[in-house]
């Protein structure tokens, strides 16, 4: 018999097979196929990849609990494949998952990354990775927006915004909303923007390690930044952001958690490795560390709320 510890270890060395067949079968658009009960040969013949290898990949998704099978030998969806990965859905993670299957190549380069300590440079794709950032952003917004707090807000920045998720759900309440981000990733916000349906965003397009942010803000959104950042990187940043900020304006940064000892919870730790593959000087800082570099910089009663899957460090201006 398999000691029980044994069988962990091998779940944990061999976890990344069922991660390579989801990510495959996303890249190929497997599962935009598969609303309705449909043979491997018509799967095969639609996206023109091998009947056997078509089999065998349908066969392992129904395995681990994506796609069903008929007696039939026919493959249909399971209900959560047809909630989160057809695209055209609100609530679709298909990008997401295809930025997962560029991370793939770049943490395929880890020894290497540990010899050196530099980044990987395997692969990129920046469409992917927003809109990767939509799909998850768009799941939290609204418990985003109830622990902030929006009483007062009239004006709000989103820095770093991304697809400016955020931003859309706080304009879609009445807030006069503006997306910071890099030329290329604005050009995306502005689609994702239209898509939705709102008006009277503002975008400004730079690097706000550099470039102005503007001023006269409520509120500062920081979200999901600072990991990929240094601690001096992220404390100047804080300081442009008081700058930037009305007199009784808020900061509110936005992270994954972990603890003290960086040791979880586990996703946490993990993504601190993604950081490292990814970029030159981030990681997971604790809500302890942005607490302290929040009230270093001059913030005023400085608190911190967990939300399920992030932790919010909030500050405000009061001078």
């Amino acid at each position: 018999m398999v000691p029980e510890e044994l069988s962990v270890l091998r779940e944990l060395y061999l976890g990344f097979i069922s991660s390579r067949v989801i990510l495959t079968a996303n890249n190929l658009g497997i599962f935009d196929h598969l609303k309705r009960q449909t043979s491997s040969s018509e799967i095969s013949g639609k996206l023109k990849i091998d009947l056997r290898a078509t089999e065998i990949l349908l066969d392992a998704l129904t395995a681990i609990g994506l796609v069903s099978k008929s007696t039939g030998g026919k493959y249909r969806n399971t209900p959560v494949s047809n909630h989160y990965l057809v695209r055209g859905l609100r609530l679709y993670q298909g990008d997401i998952i295809r930025h997962a299957s560029i991370m793939w190549q770049n943490f395929s380069a880890l020894d290497e990354v540990v010899r050196t300590g530099r980044p990987a440079r395997c692969g990129f794709d920046h469409e992917s990775f927003i809109m990767g950032m939509h799909n998850l952003t768009v799941l939290r917004t609204e418990s985003l927006i109830k622990a902030v707090g929006i009483k007062g807000v009239k004006t709000m920045l989103d820095m770093g915004g991304g697809p400016g998720t955020n931003a859309i759900a706080m304009a879609k309440k009445g807030i006069r909303a503006t997306i910071f981000d890099l030329p290329e990733t604005i050009k995306i916000a502005k689609k994702v923007a239209h898509r939705e349906g709102v008006k009277g965003i503002g975008f400004i397009a730079g690097n706000f390690h550099v470039d102005s942010i503007g001023s006269g803000y409520d509120l500062i959104l920081i979200s999901q930044i600072f990991h990929a950042f240094s601690t001096e990187e992220n404390v100047a940043l804080l300081r442009k952001c008081r700058e930037a900020l009305n007199p009784g304006g808020r900061v509110v940064v936005q992270e994954f958690p972990i603890n003290e000892a960086r040791t979880g919870p586990t996703y946490s730790a993990l993504f601190s490795v993604n950081m490292l593959v990814g970029t030159e000087k981030g990681r997971c800082y604790s809500s302890r560390e942005i607490k302290r570099w929040t009230a270093e910089t001059g913030f005023k009663g400085v608190v911190i709320k967990h939300l399920p899957e992030t932790v919010l460090i909030m500050g405000e201006r009061k001078d």
